[in-house]
């Protein structure tokens, strides 16, 4: 596929294309460092503020549906202003709410923030795969850099714990948000000098669809509410509801989209092979590592008694293989192919999430072997479906591509970690916090555990099914 490129002549090597790939990785360590250090960060927040439990949750609840809801809606807009001009205005936002944490004294302003923080978000992480795929010609260097770029994420996600933890030692919470300032000043300054704006033949000229725009958001919004509401409040009035206004607007959005002269997201690019299948393979590899992160850590810390420190250092051989494996994506894919890199890469996710489930209880060997199989995967399922998907659709829709990748990412993991709260909860008497564990409770516990990875692993196993079938549809049409 020809795709026109956001300078005249292409970089032929990641070295020429370092200022925007430093730009570009630095975006992905906001997202996926925001997060971590927030975990750490949130019992202070909750003494500091006076949090009640549901305040303490939206804090980190409001970025995840703001963030979630609004990717397609941006993912529109850069695909019609420009994908650098719109990541760069969010850059901006994320600087300022970051830097206004400062005068945060409410648990109210922090979720107004965070919200904010969310909208910033929304702007800029589809943003990175998009401009990341589209400086290079070549499939070989476009998967080189999204492995440089997310690589980075990693980084940020296994090392936020512990700089968190010794950042709350000598400092206030607040400067943990902070450190989202001059991350985002590096991204700006990266993107704004190492990338060139998009030409007008990149761009996507029909109007944005308003009310697609609308339902898509209440979609996707009401999608990551309900599984928390349901874990919350369990399947009272307020999750029905929510339920059902989740359901309603997503049937609207669907007319709305088969309809609309010029829609929000056009539902024949979602069906082609690739499109379907790199889509596919990031919600099951996904859905499978959010549930195993889930249940690892309760099983860990509740079954086996161990302490919140000796658990983190039971999910090492993750971090390790996470981090250490970047530098065979490339070589592998290349070996083998997109289309098996993304296929088995897959599998090897959803059959360590089955190694789990089937013999984790019996020691903790069997989840280490479960953590490294479902590490490896995610290192190359994470760049390539994504790949595929912006190699699916058309040169001035990739915004709305990435933005696709990246909230079939969110909902995946909203879902995997609400079913496992939902089989623990329907299987385990009373609440899984408290600190009496007879006997009958604790093999309730174990078997709740088992139950949720065998659930999880036959939906992460139906959605690769789906990918591989509909890759080799699109291996067959090129």
């Amino acid at each position: 596929m020809s795709v026109p490129t956001l300078r005249r002549l292409a970089p032929s090597s990641l070295r020429e294309a370092w200022l925007a790939l430093a730009g570009l990785s630095a975006v992905f360590l906001f997202e996926m460092l925001d997060n971590s250090l927030l975990n750490v960060a949130l019992p202070t927040i909750g003494r500091e503020l006076h949090a009640t439990t549901t305040g303490l949750q939206w804090v980190t609840g409001a970025y995840s549906v703001v963030f979630g809801g609004l990717m397609l809606l941006f993912g529109a807009v850069a695909d019609r202003v420009g994908r650098r001009r719109v990541m760069l205005v969010g850059l901006v936002l994320l600087g300022v709410a970051s830097l206004a944490t400062v005068v945060v004294t409410t648990t109210p302003e922090l979720i107004a923030l965070r919200a904010v923080m969310g909208v910033a978000a929304a702007m800029t992480t589809p943003g990175s795969m998009a401009l990341a795929f589209r400086l290079f010609d070549t499939e070989d260097l476009r998967v080189r850099a999204l492995t440089v770029i997310s690589t980075a994420g990693l980084v940020g996600l296994a090392i936020g714990p512990t700089i968190g933890g010794l950042v709350l030692a000598v400092a206030p919470w607040q400067v943990l948000l902070l450190a989202n300032a001059p991350i985002a000043l590096v991204a700006f300054v990266g993107i704004r000098t190492g990338i060139g704006p998009d030409t007008a033949e990149g761009l996507h000229r029909a109007p944005i669809d308003l009310a697609g725009a609308v339902l898509g958001t209440a979609t996707i919004a009401g999608a990551l509410v309900t599984p928390t509401l349901a874990v919350d409040l369990g399947w009272s009035w307020q999750t029905w509801a929510v339920a059902a206004t989740t359901v309603v607007a997503a049937v609207a959005f669907v007319l709305r989209e088969r309809s609309a002269r010029h829609p929000l997201l056009d539902l024949a690019l979602v069906a082609r092979p690739l499109v379907t299948s790199g889509l596919a393979f990031k919600a099951g590899a996904g859905l499978a590592v959010a549930g195993l992160s889930y249940l690892v850590t309760l099983q860990l810390q509740f079954s086996w008694g161990w302490s919140p420190a000796a658990a983190a250092v039971g999910m090492l051989p993750q971090v390790v293989v996470l981090l250490a494996s970047g530098r065979f994506v490339g070589p592998f894919v290349q070996r083998v192919g997109l289309r098996r890199a993304a296929a088995s890469s897959s599998v090897a996710v959803v059959l360590g999430l089955g190694v789990f489930a089937a013999f984790g209880h019996l020691g903790y060997g069997w989840v280490a072997a479960a953590l490294v199989l479902v590490a490896a995967g995610m290192r190359v399922v994470g760049v390539v479906a994504g790949n595929d998907v912006l190699r699916g659709l058309p040169a001035d829709r990739t915004s709305m591509g990435a933005a696709l990748v990246d909230t079939a990412s969110e909902l995946a993991t909203g879902v995997g970690i609400a079913a496992s709260g939902a089989v623990l909860a329907a299987m385990v008497s009373g609440s899984i916090a408290t600190t009496v564990w007879t006997s009958t409770r604790l093999a309730q516990f174990e078997s709740g555990v088992q139950v949720a990875g065998v659930v999880l692993t036959l939906v992460a196993a139906a959605l690769v099914t789906v990918g591989i079938v509909r890759s080799r549809h699109g291996q067959d049409a090129s």
